[in-house]
């Protein structure tokens, strides 16, 4: 896939078939326009191409941008559309002046002359352009003057999937990760950096690994117990993470603490990424440490169990 980080580097292609969007969590609703872009590319000798923006829009427009929750970084994004198999990935620096483009100049400007575009696919309801004023009706009719065709993914298609970012993101506000499995089709993940804690758990008998994400403004799901998969230099492990204030020891601030099972390596300072497979349970305050000893167990055997389940 080629990546472009500003339209500058952009070189104009002869047959575009585009789609425009933040796409924040590539869920299966954004895959079925993506996989729609495929088939026209691969229909007419085209070449897919996706364009979207960051800074995310509402970081640079919204007076609330400080409370912005999303359900991907760029560099995730980027990985989810190379495993989708899209040619180019045209990545646009949102700002304010270029909020202020009107639809018509967004096209003629960007989608025209920079990129070249012959088709273009949108979902339904998609808007674009200073305010959101361009609509599938407005290319629809204008699309003869502005030389490309323009195809919309049918309402009902996107009503049967009953996919939102926002339906996902209050599934993980909920702890409800299974659904938002279904809805993403593929599991919850977020990566972050090994800090040093308070190192309570190796007392405990449960060594576990502080995250720390890198970017502040990707959703932390609800506080509780999870099973997860976690990942370190390409390698799988199976374990158990709490996100939450643990009250237990009289926490005073929000932690990420995941508990690898046969793992017993340094990583601090380095990366680790998780997935959240099934919410186990919501925290716990507990009178003391051994009752929190006794449930962890209990935490362990279940996530366990689950693992055995999936074999």
């Amino acid at each position: 896939m080629n990546i472009y980080h500003s339209l500058d580097s952009f070189h104009r292609l002869e047959c575009a078939v585009v789609t425009s969007g933040t796409f924040d969590g590539l869920h299966i609703g954004h895959k079925k326009i993506l996989s729609r872009l495929k088939e026209i590319s691969t229909q007419c000798g085209g070449e897919s191409t996706v364009l979207t923006f960051w800074p995310h829009p509402r970081m640079v427009v919204s007076e609330d941008s400080q409370d912005l929750q999303l359900l991907s970084t760029i560099d995730e994004k980027i990985e989810l559309f190379s495993q989708m198999g899209i040619q180019h990935l045209a990545i646009i620096p949102f700002t304010r002046a270029f909020s202020e483009l009107s639809s018509d100049e967004f096209i003629r400007q960007i989608l025209v002359d920079k990129i070249g575009t012959k088709k273009l696919v949108i979902g339904y309801d998609h808007r674009f352009g200073r305010n959101r004023e361009g609509s599938f009706e407005f290319l629809q009719q204008n699309a003869s003057t502005y030389g490309f065709e323009v195809e919309e993914i049918p309402r009902q298609d996107i009503e049967d999937l009953a996919i939102s970012s926002s339906r996902i993101r209050h599934s993980l506000l909920s702890g409800n990760v299974d659904e938002a499995k279904f809805l993403l089709g593929r599991p919850y993940s977020f990566t972050g950096l090994v800090v040093k804690g308070k190192q309570l758990g190796r007392t405990i008998g449960f060594p576990t690994a502080n995250i720390q994400l890198h970017e502040s403004y990707k959703l932390i799901p609800a506080n509780g117990v999870y099973v997860i998969k976690a990942y370190h230099h390409g390698e799988a492990y199976q374990g158990m993470l709490n996100i939450g204030v643990r009250p237990t020891v009289d926490g005073t601030f929000r932690t990420i603490e995941a508990n690898l099972f046969d793992f017993d390596k340094e990583i601090y300072g380095e990366d680790l990424t998780v997935e959240l497979l099934h919410y186990l349970r919501p925290e716990q305050k507990f009178d003391g440490l051994d009752g929190l000893i006794q449930q962890i167990k209990v935490d362990k055997e279940s996530s366990v169990a689950f693992f055995d389940i999936q074999k």
